[in-house]
Order: structure tokens, then C-alpha cells, then sequence
């Protein structure tokens, strides 16, 4: 087992009276498997996201992944997790502006010291990003710009991908196109991937699927 997540409760502040987002979360993910997190807005599915990315501290419970708690490693011990075992892929692309598209790509690579110039290069071609990689960010269409998040993700080869409704700023044609070259890619690497979506249609291309209501699965 990859990941277990056991009894995960979080809330936030909001004057006297703190709101609850997840109360009590439970699931389990296979290396190699694929998993559609869903859930109406507000429901903590992006909350569950960022804490098993170690991107924040549960109140309680356990995230074990690949054998030790995250829930209970300090921000440098958080940190090393997400260079080497966790790569997340954002709705909003999270690229960095200042570098070309060849250096997005490789840089949480270099990050986690497996940078490999062959296997980047196989991304780029696979992405259909080979003919953009001296291009900046913001000369790429969106499509374009969630490929480069994307192959930047699984260029460091994570175990486990988590993806929060990474086609929701797409229009439909680029979205399945993305989505494709996603599950493919993932496979090929043998990795475990998470996805949260509100899409029926993405949900049903996975494994399994959770629904999350009330911060508790349903």
C-alpha cells in the first residue's frame, strides 16, 4: 500500500467558532493505482489534496506514504517529501515566468537530484512541447502551459501524482487531450495518481472514485 490515510480531520479558524473540513477521512491508494477524489465545493477535496502533498499539517490523524507519517514531519521534513516521493500538478499551472519552458520541465528534477536530459526530452516530445522549449510561460496557450506543468511533475518520476482539477481551466478538446497524455504518462512511470475533479467524465477514466460530502467520505 502506497498511501493510507486514517482518521484525517482539519478545520480552520473563523471567530468563535472554527469550521470543520474534513472529519474523519479514511482511504487507501495502490502504487499504480488511479483514484478520482469528487465532491460539491467546499466539500475539503482540495484541502485532502494539500495535506497528503504535505503542502499543510492535519489537526489530527495519519497520512503514512510509503511507509512513514507525513502528518507528523516538520516543514524541511514536508519539504523533501514533496521533492522526491510527491509531485502535485495545480489547476492554475504554477509555472515560473522567468524560465524557459526546457527549464520548467527539469527543474523540480534538479530539485529532488534526478534530473535525466533523456527522459525530459522523451516528456517534451510525448507533450508536443519540443518545438516551444526556448518559449517562456506566457508566450504558450493554456493547453500548452498544463503540459509543461505536467511533464515538469512526472519529469522528477514521483510514486505518487496528486493533480487538483488539473483540466478545469481547459476547454473541452484540450482538457481530453491533457487528460490522455496524463493517464498515459502516469502508467508508463508506474506511479500512483490522485485526481480531484468535479468532471463525471474525467472521475470515470480511473480506477476508483471517492466522494467526499461534509468533510467525511461518502
Amino acid at each position: 500500500m502506497l498511501l493510507t490515510v486514517t482518521d484525517l480531520r482539519k478545520s480552520y479558524p473563523a471567530g468563535d467558532n472554527p469550521v470543520t473540513v474534513l472529519n474523519g477521512v479514511d482511504l487507501t491508494l495502490d502504487a499504480g493505482q488511479s483514484l478520482a477524489l469528487t465532491g460539491e465545493s467546499g466539500s475539503g477535496k482540495s484541502t485532502l489534496l494539500h495535506l497528503i502533498g504535505g503542502l499543510d499539517l492535519p489537526d489530527s490523524g495519519a497520512i503514512v506514504l510509503n511507509g512513514a507519517d507525513i502528518a507528523g514531519l516538520d516543514d524541511k521534513g514536508r519539504a523533501a517529501v514533496r521533492r522526491g516521493t510527491v509531485g502535485v500538478v495545480f489547476q492554475q499551472f504554477n509555472l515560473i515566468p522567468s524560465l524557459r519552458v526546457a527549464d520548467n520541465i527539469a527543474f523540480h528534477a534538479r530539485l529532488a537530484g534526478r534530473h535525466d536530459p533523456a527522459w525530459a526530452a522523451r516528456l517534451a516530445d510525448r507533450m508536443g512541447l519540443t518545438a516551444h522549449l526556448a518559449k517562456f510561460p506566457e508566450q504558450l496557450s493554456g493547453g500548452q502551459q498544463q503540459r509543461v506543468a505536467l511533464a515538469r511533475t512526472l519529469a522528477a518520476r514521483p510514486q505518487l501524482v496528486l493533480a487538483d482539477e488539473p483540466t478545469g481551466n481547459l476547454d473541452e478538446a484540450t482538457a481530453a487531450t491533457v487528460m490522455d497524455l496524463m493517464l498515459e504518462l502516469v502508467a508508463e512511470t508506474g506511479a500512483a495518481l490522485l485526481i480531484v475533479t468535479h468532471s463525471d467524465r474525467v472521475a470515470a477514466r480511473l480506477d476508483r472514485r471517492i466522494h467526499l460530502a461534509r468533510g467525511r467520505v461518502t
